[in-house]
């Protein structure tokens, strides 16, 4: 990896594979994701295992980096996973912040909402597919 971007994106089309051990590779031993939605996941290996479980409840699913700004040890970035529920297609919509120690990243802090009963969502009125017709979004 020669960049923070680099980093992440990587990150993402494994979170896309299921591959527990290529999810934690990206990772400090003592990496924690913070969330919104459930508690802290503490370590590289549970972060790895816990993506292996979310891509076996999720088959199918893809996480897409949009946006990405970096500067030194930190980054934050805009995204979409896109999956299936219940036979219909549906889209969730985040940001990252994301702490760097060397090339692995040491901590991410999500901000997504999450609703098992009505899965999708994003900023309310925001014109996202103006925003894809005009190719201003990164798909890994």
């Amino acid at each position: 990896m020669t960049t923070n971007e680099d980093r992440i994106r990587s990150y993402f089309a494994a979170c896309s594979s299921g591959s527990s051990s290529e999810v934690a590779s990206h990772f400090t031993e003592d990496a924690v994701i913070y969330d919104t939605n459930h508690p802290p996941i503490m370590s590289a290996e549970a972060i790895g295992d816990f993506w292996a479980q979310i891509c076996d409840k999720w088959e199918g699913a893809r996480w897409i980096v949009e946006r990405v700004v970096s500067s030194g040890e930190t980054a934050a970035i805009e995204w979409r996973m896109d999956g299936i529920n219940n036979g219909q297609d549906f889209q969730i919509r985040g940001s990252e912040h994301y702490q760097f120690e060397g090339s692995h990243i040491a901590e991410i802090r999500q901000y997504w909402t999450f609703d098992s009963e009505d899965p999708g969502g994003g900023l309310i009125d925001y014109p996202y597919m103006q925003q894809d017709r005009l190719g201003s979004n990164d798909i890994v």
